[in-house]
């Protein structure tokens, strides 16, 4: 009780409050805006969060971080194109409603439906912050080491189809790493003679060009566009009250989306795609799914707006980051000194409980500003793309050169802006190479501070949780390579089908 008044207490200063205010409604803003999203803005605005206090920073990125996904409905609903990448699957059922002339209806839902996820998962992880605080301490270097492998691990397997596109990046990331003085010895790795690769890649400059740059890159280069999008008309608070006639399919939305946060590696799109089938399955009225179902829509922004407060457990719980966005934020951790992980839920829970409270403030006053201003944002939705591309460009490069005032990472954030907008192209992913980054780092230093204590591979998981993770991996391995076995199975009669065919035609 004594470290959650502590918490209020912290949150409570002018500076948190105004980044709070500005985090949330600047979101919402970014989100409406097709093209740009919550990565973009993240990766611009954190080398100004470096001068602020943790606190502080942490809440502005936060605030982005939770409300873009309500800014993103908006245009997913009403011009059939999501803000942001989550919000593909809300284009589903709410557009449909808006051409069946249900606009209002459909972003209440939307609304509602976040709200409550956001504000449900908070809750669960508030109730679940002292069992964290007991359990972190049993988390030492094996452990941590091998929770970073799994999280590799799951990022591999999440990109379904692309696993050995999402390997290799991820091993680039990795590689990333490593370049500069090596950490106990001092000596150079892969620095080929520059002078400048001495201090390795710097983790913020690959973020804004692979994020920023080549988002600025693909918009810049793409055809002009400005969508339209009819005004709402009618009082979307009521709408939002719509979500409580169907309460179960928001509750299990908020529960995949705590459990799907949670874990490293996962986010979003397995949250959403969980609860999507959930909910179809167990609908009175399946065929309507894709085609304007309220069900739908509430399962989709219900289970996405779930997950980023869950996403910050591992990291605050173990320093390890579960995607892109709280990799960055565990930049802003390390500029402070503050060190996630087990001390912190021992020493500052204070501060854990600030950032819990300030994403429940977040969706209070991010509700309050969507439900007054959505027929101004249909203007942001205008905004043509060339401008936006040029405007991202001109702002990550300020950003890149404020870092250090050094034009060589203004160059080396081009190469991998050029980089990012090749993969965006061939839709390939680029969280890998950034999480490859940031957790090959700390499998190195856990790898190197546990090798003292192990003598044979078994000392390794010698430990219940060193077991248990070291099983998973090996066993998520083991499924994933079965999965692919059987659809390779599945394909392969209806190719020497289509062959057997083919000869017939032939002869």
């Amino acid at each position: 009780m004594v470290e959650l008044l502590s918490g209020i207490q912290m949150l409570a200063t002018p500076a948190v409050l105004f980044a709070l205010l500005v985090g949330s409604i600047g979101g919402v803003i970014i989100g409406a805006i097709p093209g740009v999203g919550a990565p973009v803005a993240i990766a611009i605005l954190l080398p100004a969060t470096f001068s602020m206090e943790p606190l502080v920073g942490l809440t502005m990125l936060l605030g982005i971080y939770g409300s873009s996904m309500y800014g993103g409905s908006l245009p997913a609903i009403l011009i059939n194109t999501p803000g942001t990448a989550v919000n593909a699957l809300t284009t589903y059922d709410g557009h449909p409603m808006t051409k069946r002339g249900e606009a209002l209806r459909a972003l209440g839902l939307a609304y509602g439906a976040s709200f409550v996820g956001g504000i449900l998962s908070i809750l669960a992880l508030i109730l679940l912050s002292p069992v964290l605080a007991k359990v972190a301490p049993m988390f030492g270097s094996r452990e941590i080491f091998l929770a970073a492998l799994l999280g590799i691990v799951l990022v591999v397997i999440a990109h379904r189809g692309q696993t050995f596109a999402a390997g290799s990046l991820a091993a680039f990331g990795i590689l990333l790493a490593t370049i500069g003085l090596e950490p106990v010895r001092y000596t150079q790795r892969y620095t080929f003679g520059f002078d400048f690769l001495s201090s390795g890649v710097d983790l913020i400059v690959v973020v804004l060009g692979l994020f920023a740059l080549s988002q600025g890159f693909l918009l810049a280069t793409r055809p002009d566009e400005a969508p339209q999008g009819a005004r709402v008309v009618g009082n979307l608070f009521k709408a939002m009250t719509g979500v409580f006639r169907h309460k179960r399919i928001a509750a299990a939305g908020s529960g995949f989306g705590v459990l799907m946060g949670i874990i490293p590696g996962v986010g979003e799109f397995t949250a959403q795609f969980l609860t999507y089938t959930y909910a179809q399955k167990t609908s009175k009225t399946p065929e309507e799914f894709g085609n304007g179902s309220p069900e739908g829509l509430i399962a989709s922004e219900s289970a996405n707006n779930a997950v980023p407060a869950a996403a910050m457990i591992p990291l605050l719980a173990l320093g390890i980051p579960g995607e892109a966005l709280t990799a960055m934020m565990l930049s802003v951790f390390y500029v402070h000194n503050v060190v996630p992980g087990p001390g912190l839920f021992q020493n500052q829970l204070d501060f854990v409980y600030a950032l819990y409270m300030a994403m429940l403030l977040l969706n209070v006053l991010v509700v309050i500003f969507v439900g007054l201003s959505s027929n101004l944002l249909l203007r942001v939705i205008q905004i043509p793309t060339r401008f936006l591309g040029m405007t991202i460009l001109t702002l990550g490069f300020v950003g890149v050169y404020s870092l250090r005032n050094s034009i060589t990472d203004c160059a080396v954030a081009t190469v991998f802006g050029i980089l990012g907008l090749v993969l965006k192209r061939q839709n390939l992913p680029t969280v890998p190479i950034i999480l490859g980054m940031v957790l090959g780092g700390i499998m190195e230093v856990k790898l190197r501070a546990s090798m003292a204590r192990v003598k044979t591979p078994l000392d390794f998981v010698d430990r219940p949780i060193a077991a248990i993770i070291a099983g998973a991996i090996v066993l998520l391995i083991l499924v994933h390579i079965w999965g692919v076995i059987r659809e390779r199975r599945a394909t392969s009669p209806e190719d020497s089908h289509d062959h057997d065919i083919h000869d017939s035609q032939q002869g």
